[in-house]
């Protein structure tokens, strides 16, 4: 349960929002959920694009915390959160090496793997490297290695922006030209069949909780840009109909992802449970989509209390400098 402490509805929040990343229309419509959320529970909400003016508005609006609410490299990579630090104003989310661990999908997994998390066997190729070496015996290679089907996802990014099913071998190549798109490192990923499921974790000062799991079930089988933000393109249930069993395995593999990464306030945690019940770790999201369709959402929701009560509790944790 979440704590039901006082709750000070006083604060002054600056949410950052926008950017310049291929999730620019995501984050704007995620702080305006959030803005939306926070004012009804008695904060005082602005947004602010992180822009040349980033500090001026800062020193300007002298908020009581910041909420960095952006998507991509701008949000997630961990530079803007270096560039917070300075101003001394708390921040929700993530540290800026917590951010930087996860943001590289190559490096998360191996550092929960390193924890003794399960995570699909795969190969991280950067484009320079593919362009290099004979990139259809490398291909040809990878299918004999890991076998199809297959993930081929960019290292860096979400969304699900550049993220490929391979059932093919001959589909390996235009796959890595998708990834490629969006970064200059694609992983090509085992792909484990199962149940997708999205699990959030919140600290609020207590240390961190997993929220129901949301499981997810797209109309086409793959979680999509498209599936993803389209009301109706996705169906979700939440609690997921897993077994209570295969639910605390889950929930227990994300808090310890969470934890692996040094990463604090909250996170969504994205893995898929196999026939035999097993979860693998597939990513970590710092900055996890708060729209009317995005998971932590629905997940708060789930648990019983309301959006708002949770996003000022989140801000209050940043202020007291715990979470």
């Amino acid at each position: 349960m979440i704590p039901k402490g006082k709750i000070a509805n006083k604060l002054k929040i600056q949410i950052l929002a926008g950017g310049i990343s291929h999730e620019r229309d995501i984050s704007l419509k995620s702080a305006r959920r959030v803005a939306d959320a926070l004012t009804e529970a008695g904060a005082t909400v602005v947004i602010r694009e992180p822009d040349e003016n980033l500090l001026v508005n800062i020193k300007k609006d002298k908020p009581d915390v910041l909420w960095p609410v952006l998507h991509g490299a701008s949000g997630e990579d961990g530079a803007l959160r270096d560039i917070l630090a300075l101003t001394g104003v708390p921040y929700v989310g993530a540290s800026p090496k917590g951010a930087r661990l996860a943001w590289d999908k190559s490096i998360a997994k191996i550092i929960v793997e390193q924890a003794g998390i399960q995570t699909p066997l795969s190969i991280t190729l950067p484009k320079e490297t593919f362009r290099e070496l004979d990139a259809d015996g490398v291909l040809k290679a990878v299918t004999s290695s890991l076998a199809l089907p297959l993930v081929v996802k960019p290292a860096r990014g979400g969304s699900a922006q550049g993220v490929t099913i391979v059932k093919k071998a001959d589909q390996l190549s235009h796959a890595m030209i998708d990834a490629y798109v969006y970064c200059d490192v694609a992983i090509i990923e085992r792909c484990i069949t199962g149940t997708e499921l999205a699990i959030s974790v919140i600290d609020l000062g207590a240390g961190p909780m997993a929220l129901p799991a949301v499981e997810i079930v797209p109309a086409t089988g793959h979680f999509g840009y498209q599936e993803r933000y389209t009301a109706g393109e996705t169906s979700y249930f939440v609690p997921a109909r897993v077994s209570k069993a295969v639910a605390e395995r889950a929930s227990k593999l994300a808090i310890q992802a969470h934890e692996a990464l040094g990463l604090r306030h909250m996170s969504r945690i994205d893995l898929i449970v196999d026939s035999k019940g097993i979860p693998w770790f597939l990513e970590a999201n710092v900055v996890p989509g708060l729209t009317e369709t995005s998971l932590l959402p629905q997940a708060i929701i789930a648990s019983g209390h309301t959006l708002g009560q949770v996003y000022l509790e989140l801000a209050q944790a940043a202020v007291r400098g715990r979470g």
